[in-house]
C-alpha cells in the first residue's frame, strides 16, 4: 500500500469574482522511503501541492489517502495530530523563535503534544546531535550561521520521528557549501527510512533524489 495517494486533487482560490486554479486535477502516488523532488517555476503550484500533502491546506476536490486513511474524513483535531506526528516541515526561512535557544526551538513540537519536559529536552538534544549541533543547544538563532539555523530547523522536524519530511526550498537562503551540507543531511535521513519530499528550483539538487516530478501551471508534466 502506498504511503501517499492523491487522486483527482485540485485547488482553487477565489480572488474576489475570479477563480484561480492553483492545481488542476492531479494523481500522485509516493511510497514509504522514497526521495522525491518537485521542480517548477514560481507559481507553478508545487508549494500548494506540498501544503496539501502536509495537511496544511485542504484540496478543493479529489481524494487524499495518507497511509490508507482518508484525510478528508478527519476532524480538525485529528488533522492537527497527524501534522504533528506524521510530518516534519522544513522551510526556506527557518521559522525559529528568536528568543528561544536552539534546544528549545527543537523541543517545541513535543511541547504541543504534551511530552513531559525532561523527555522533550532529551529528545531535542538527540535530534541536535543527529544534525551535528550537539554543542549548540544553548545558542540563540542570532548566534548561529544560516546553515546552522537550517540544521536546527531540520532537528525540529525530526524530533517527533516523522515518517515524512517535507522540505520547501530548504537551501534557498544558504550559500552553496551550506546548501550541499543540508541536502547531505536530508539524504542521510532518507537513507534511514524517512520519506523525503523536497521542493527546489535547482536541477542539480533534484538530480540527487531518486525521483523528480516536474510541475507547471498546476499540473504534473
Amino acid at each position: 500500500m502506498s504511503l501517499i495517494s492523491l487522486t483527482g486533487i485540485s485547488k482553487t482560490y477565489q480572488m474576489g469574482a475570479v477563480a484561480v486554479n492553483a492545481l488542476c486535477p492531479i494523481d500522485l502516488t509516493i511510497h514509504q522511503g522514497e526521495s522525491v523532488s518537485m521542480i517548477g517555476r514560481s507559481g507553478s503550484g508545487k508549494t500548494t501541492l506540498l501544503h496539501i500533502i502536509g495537511c496544511l491546506s485542504s484540496p478543493t476536490s479529489g481524494e487524499y489517502l495518507l497511509d490508507g486513511i482518508s484525510v478528508s474524513s478527519l476532524s480538525d483535531l485529528e488533522m492537527s495530530k497527524i501534522r504533528n506526528q506524521s510530518f516534519g516541515f522544513i522551510f526556506q526561512t527557518f521559522h525559529l523563535l528568536p528568543r528561544q535557544t536552539a534546544l528549545q526551538n527543537v523541543a517545541l513540537p513535543l511541547f504541543y503534544n504534551g511530552t513531559p519536559k525532561e523527555e522533550r529536552l532529551s529528545r531535542a538534544q538527540d535530534a541536535l546531535q543527529q544534525v551535528g549541533l550537539a554543542n549548540r543547544g544553548s545558542h540563540l538563532p542570532r548566534e548561529l550561521s544560516g546553515g546552522q539555523q537550517q540544521r536546527v530547523a531540520i532537528a525540529r522536524a525530526l524530533v517527533n520521528h516523522p515518517k515524512i519530511i517535507l522540505a520547501d526550498e530548504p537551501t534557498g537562503n544558504l550559500d552553496s557549501k551550506s546548501g550541499d551540507e543540508i541536502i547531505d543531511i536530508l539524504l542521510e535521513l532518507n537513507g534511514k527510512g524517512h520519506t523525503l519530499i523536497l521542493i527546489t528550483h535547482d536541477t542539480e539538487i533534484a538530480k540527487r533524489l531518486t525521483r523528480k516530478i516536474m510541475i507547471a501551471d498546476g499540473k504534473i508534466v
